[in-house]
């Protein structure tokens, strides 16, 4: 049934301010009612900081380089959560014997800007406004995260078009995204084209999917599951776009999905820029990006002068103490930016012209570059871990005629903080649990990660939650016949590919010959015959109510101040069989980072991460969330859930559990209680009776956990 465009973007706008408003609101009540100290164990903000470079980078942003101060220490900053790409105030600290009411609002202070390089001794952050002044004097800094509202405005802007467009301004592309009329019909010959192949080792899905991507009209979606080559698709695709004199935005939702691409696109010698500032880029696609290519290239002698003469005015700017004179110095700069800017525009505009395949973000393709450029194909990688407005960012910027989303509905969808009402009012709660959740262990917990279940309201109430994904909309408007599969998968094992398999994509998933068989003693380096390492399969069953779980303060007294982890769930005996095990497989000889532990809940994966983290350095511990699009030789994954009202909570989303049992390459163990997980779902049910079955059974004997632990 065709969407009535106007009334979509007003409903996307409306989900959008409340998702804005659920963050604005989480960081104002963390920062407002936390010391700094308890932020930055949480991964909020890192303290004790002095700026100890200033310079001039792309696009004329002042970036300032921030280290530990010398009077507190040098060397490698304390462990913090903050990631590239962030939203940070930089300002004074504030002390710690400041009131609760002379905390509030503190986030806003200072200046504002994006993390865009970290390191061991000191991050980078490029400053948003031109204009603005580092803190300077003898206190010390520190940087505080804050919502990123910059995104969002983006995102609403995308809407906010598309919701005062005309029907006459609705391209043919964009009609048949609402359903306003149908995908022009395949002919057959156009699939049965004669295709030279780049890579002849495609296998007869991949080629089926690039076949239908390149005869399809107006849309095509390409559907991954796990481990089978989805990227590697992509990439014949683009290659064979080109050899069709297309012209090609690629684009992901996180930087790492695009640079993937961009590392495997850069062996064929394909003209192509990578947008986005370098500090987020991976090191392999530098070579590729707009900053480095505007110094290579011939025309960059243009700028280099007039960016030499701003570091020298940034440099001049530290070492002086008169306002008058700093005052006089960032007037300088200002002109110097401007001109600097239009000396730029005129490289970067240049060298776009010059590129059949451009690459950014979803949300980098809404930028001032691309503003007036033209593509034949717009092509989203992981799109169904993208908000739908995020993907009509390229589709609206650049008039594409063709769009081609490639990801799996099945696996987890994009984050959503504001699910619905009953859940907004409860943010406050929720906002606290997470920092206090987040403080025991900043190494390996997420800020992000709640116990929420992310489905959000069944039925009809499902489409008023952002977590329907343009990916999910069009199979339910047009059908499967817009979406071709790949079913040959290059990671697991037959025994770990075959519930999800069975249960989630109709059996029509194959393991490889190079990977049906292999087990952890076949790794390339020695490995013993064990009864672990000879299984692809392990479920440590601890039914019979002996091996419950607890709320994270049930067991205050135990832990004391750790018992922040105030709504977490935790099951001890559960952590006790994850060492016992962990230990065999390191014992028998496999290596500790081969070896990934993921569990549902922050309370268990601080549990775990307190005695493993330092026993096994290299281990990698997880949530289930947190660790989508990721991969290792061996993973085990601890439930929790144990009670005697078998309930399971957010365990019952398949969504999470099919990420969970998707994640090994040779072996999966499984730890969890077959009576209470079993009640949780029809496809929990199916999972334990599937484990029962198939996997190497295994009843956990207390006393051997006692000698373990």
């Amino acid at each position: 049934m065709p969407t009535d465009i106007s009334t979509f973007a007003a409903k996307q706008l409306s989900l959008l301010d409340s998702e804005l408003q659920a963050e604005l609101e989480e960081t104002q009540l963390l920062t407002s009612t936390h010391a700094p100290t308890v932020l930055q164990r949480a991964g909020l903000a890192l303290l004790n900081l002095t700026v100890s470079s200033q310079r001039t980078g792309f696009g004329g942003k002042t970036l300032l380089e921030l280290s530990l101060d010398s009077a507190v220490g040098s060397g490698e900053l304390p462990e913090h959560g903050l990631r590239i790409g962030d939203i940070v105030a930089v300002a004074e600290q504030p002390r710690g014997a400041e009131r609760k009411k002379d905390r509030e609002g503190m986030e806003k202070r200072g200046v504002e800007g994006v993390v865009t390089k970290l390191q061991k001794e000191a991050v980078t952050v490029a400053l948003d406004k031109d204009d603005a002044e580092a803190p300077s004097g003898g206190n010390k800094l520190w940087l505080v995260k804050l919502a990123n509202d910059v995104t969002h405005k983006r995102l609403s802007q995308t809407m906010t078009r598309l919701q005062k467009m005309q029907p006459a301004e609705h391209s043919v592309l964009t009609q048949v995204l609402f359903g306003h009329s149908s995908p022009t019909p395949i002919a057959k010959d156009d699939l049965n084209a004669k295709i030279t192949w780049h890579d002849p080792s495609l296998n007869e899905s991949q080629q089926g999917a690039i076949r239908f991507a390149l005869a399809s009209r107006e849309v095509a979606l390409i559907h991954g599951p796990p481990g089978t080559g989805k990227t590697h698709t992509l990439i014949e695709l683009i290659l064979q776009s080109l050899d069709r004199g297309q012209r090609l935005l690629v684009c992901g939702p996180s930087n790492i999905s695009v640079d993937n691409i961009v590392e495997r696109l850069s062996s064929h010698k394909v003209s192509m820029v990578r947008l986005g500032h370098p500090a987020r880029l991976l090191p392999g696609v530098l070579n590729h990006s707009l900053d480095v290519l505007t110094k290579t290239s011939d025309a960059a002698t243009i700028v280099s002068d007039i960016r030499s003469e701003m570091d020298a005015k940034q440099s001049s700017i530290r070492k002086t103490r008169n306002g008058r004179e700093r005052r006089a110095i960032y007037g300088e700069l200002k002109d110097l930016r401007k001109e600097y800017r239009q000396r730029e525009s005129r490289v970067v505009s240049d060298l776009l012209r010059g590129s059949k395949v451009v690459l950014s973000t979803l949300h980098g393709a809404g930028g001032f570059h691309l503003k007036d450029e033209k593509f034949d194909v717009v092509i989203v990688d992981e799109a169904s871990q993208a908000l739908e407005s995020q993907c009509w960012i390229p589709v609206l910027a650049c008039g594409a005629l063709k769009l081609v989303l490639a990801g799996d509905h099945l696996q987890l969808p994009p984050t959503i903080k504001s699910l619905n009402s009953k859940q907004a009012k409860a943010s406050k709660k929720a906002a606290k649990a997470n920092v206090d959740e987040v403080a025991t262990n900043v190494a390996s917990i997420s800020v992000d990660d709640s116990e929420k279940s992310r489905d959000g309201k069944k039925g009809k109430e499902e489409d008023n939650t952002l977590e329907t994904t343009l990916f999910d909309r069009l199979i339910v408007l047009h059908g499967d016949g817009i979406k071709r599969m790949l079913t040959t998968q290059y990671r697991m094992h037959e025994s770990i590919m075959s519930y999800p398999s069975k249960a989630l994509y109709g059996s029509k998933l194959i393991a490889a010959e190079s990977v049906k068989a292999r087990l952890l003693k076949d790794l390339p380096y020695p490995v013993e015959d064990t009864d672990d390492t000879r299984e692809p399969l392990v479920f440590w069953d601890t039914q019979g109510g002996d091996f419950g779980e607890k709320t994270e303060d049930d067991d205050s007294g135990a832990r004391g101040k750790s018992s922040l982890l105030a709504e977490s769930k935790v099951n001890e005996h559960e952590a006790a069989i994850v060492r016992l095990h962990v230990g065999r497989l390191i014992e028998a000889g496999v290596k500790a980072e081969d070896i990934a532990i993921v569990t549902p809940y922050n309370g268990q994966l601080a549990l775990l991460s307190q005695t493993l983290k330092d026993r096994f350095p290299g281990l990698e511990l997880g949530s289930i969330d947190g660790f989508q699009g990721r991969e290792k030789e061996a993973v085990i994954v601890s439930l929790v859930r144990s009670n005697p009202e078998h309930e399971v909570g957010f365990l019952g989303e398949k969504r999470r559990l099919n990420v969970a049992m998707t994640r090994p390459k040779r072996h999966l163990c499984v730890v969890g209680d077959s009576e209470t997980v079993g009640r949780g779902s029809k496809f929990l049910k199916g999972w334990m009776e599937y484990l029962e079955e198939n996997a190497d059974l295994r009843y956990p004997d207390p006393s051997e956990l006692q000698e373990d632990g």
